[in-house]
């Protein structure tokens, strides 16, 4: 199978915090990876410094070439798309203007508007708001439209930044439902970084357990749900 991203000895942090400590991991083409870790391992930092929100040193490798240091935009155009914590939807706008800021990056308008009409279909909901601003929805479907915004560039490379925090256990079981239908459909890879390790492993095909910037763990999704060590940190058994 092909490597889509390849992440080698990255360090990362905020200003003189250093939070990522020499970190490598694989994510290969149509394949969904999680990683987990405690609050304060350096999940979110590691998001940011692979889409290129925040400096970092060392080599991220994306679709065969070194792209660390492109602007999270560039980064858009070549196939990365993220969705940070906190969902980040355009409040102002409703939920069909929101997609089309999705796709910014394309010139394609009869396959956007096709597309939009996709979302709506996997997201039901988003449909029946979508003259609705996205600021007066509920958190899990504003967490869908971030997803579907996000997947308007037609991106190979999805990353997630805890899609589960502040959603109801039904809506994140639905969401994380949704997110594995997605990847088996379009073979969109996946990224996703969650706390909830029980659904993210459901979906995952491999992880790595991150544990103050560096990987201690890693493997098949299977193995590490059966790790005794990770059961009792993460699956609460």
């Amino acid at each position: 199978m092909t490597t889509i991203l390849e992440v080698s000895d990255i360090d990362a942090g905020y200003g003189p915090v250093q939070v990522l400590r020499k970190l490598s991991f694989t994510v290969d083409e149509g394949e969904v990876v999680v990683i987990l870790g405690a609050n304060g391992a350096g999940k979110t930092t590691t998001l940011r410094a692979v889409s290129g929100m925040i400096p970092s040193s060392g080599s991220v490798r994306f679709r065969g070439g070194e792209v660390r240091g492109r602007r999270p935009d560039q980064l858009c155009s070549l196939g990365l798309a993220h969705v940070p914590q906190g969902r980040g939807t355009v409040t102002d706008l409703t939920v069909e203007e929101n997609l089309r800021l999705g796709a910014f990056s394309r010139k394609d308008q009869a396959e956007i508007s096709a597309d939009i009409a996709s979302w709506y279909d996997t997201f039901p909901r988003l449909g029946e708001r979508k003259d609705q601003q996205a600021g007066s929805m509920s958190g899990g479907e504003q967490q869908m439209l971030a997803i579907a915004r996000a997947l308007m560039s037609r991106p190979t490379l999805l990353l997630l930044d805890e899609p589960s925090l502040g959603l109801a256990p039904l809506v994140t079981k639905e969401l994380f439902g949704r997110i594995s239908e997605i990847n088996r459909s379009s073979g969109t890879a996946v990224l996703v970084v969650e706390q909830n390790a029980n659904l993210a492993l459901g979906i995952a095909s491999r992880g790595y357990v991150l544990e103050t910037g560096q990987i201690i763990s890693s493997g098949a999704a299977e193995d590490l749900r059966n790790d005794d060590a990770v059961r009792q940190a993460y699956l609460g058994h």
